[in-house]
């Protein structure tokens, strides 16, 4: 973590390698945070390409499928990554990596729980947490195959989750106890036998949250 914060641009303006720097980072954390998640999926994957007797080899297939979910996410980290260019440019994110604005944080909390109870949210979320119909029905076969299908999902899998993500903005983008937790719920999220009420249940949190936030932020200007 030393070297990282090390790494990690300061107050100056960014250049190309700040940026590269940045992104590498959300990379890194984005696979180390969602790969567990993928694990069910996966083996669900290696299961049936293995019982399929496919000319491509059941190791390579499944390397491919989670390559495709990793660079899914690893588009997420490219967006992030301008996000924080974004906020350190407009001076709304510390050297640190922590939001400066309580009001700007409390939007995002509460943009976070009120997406928690969208259409869009349930059906990325059901997608997750019930793939083997995903994968029977639009099953690909090759190399190029598990590819699309491992990035399809990935896909899903970003839809359910990235404004969680985007709460790493409020509470410090490399603390670590936070993205261990958003890890963690994201894998119960998606394995709970009710999933769906986590998910509500941690929107009205976010949202009372944020709202608390917010409020007191403008009691203050």
């Amino acid at each position: 973590m030393d070297v990282v914060d090390m790494a990690m641009p300061g107050a100056r303006e960014w250049g190309p390698l700040d940026l590269v720097l940045v992104f590498t980072m959300w990379a890194v954390m984005m696979i180390g945070m969602m790969a567990p998640s993928a694990s069910p999926v996966l083996l669900l994957f290696t299961r049936i390409q293995h019982e399929r007797h496919s000319r491509v080899s059941t190791g390579v297939a499944s390397g491919l499928f989670l390559l495709g979910y990793l660079l899914a996410w690893t588009g997420f980290s490219v967006a992030a990554t301008l996000i924080q260019w974004g906020l350190h440019s407009a001076m709304l994110i510390s050297p640190a990596m922590i939001g400066t604005s309580p009001l700007l944080g409390g939007v995002v909390l509460i943009a976070a729980g009120i997406y928690q109870w969208t259409p869009a949210k349930h059906a990325c979320l059901n997608h997750c947490r019930s793939p083997l119909g995903y994968l029977l029905n639009e099953w690909r076969d090759g190399a190029g195959g598990a590819l699309v299908m491992g990035w399809r999902h990935g896909l899903y899998c970003t839809g359910c989750c990235w404004l969680l993500m985007l709460v790493l903005f409020v509470v410090g983008v490399m603390n670590l106890l936070w993205i261990a937790l958003l890890a963690a719920f994201v894998l119960l999220e998606k394995n709970l036998p009710r999933g769906r009420w986590v998910s509500h249940a941690t929107g009205l949190a976010l949202i009372a949250w944020g709202s608390w936030m917010a409020l007191g932020a403008w009691a203050d200007i």
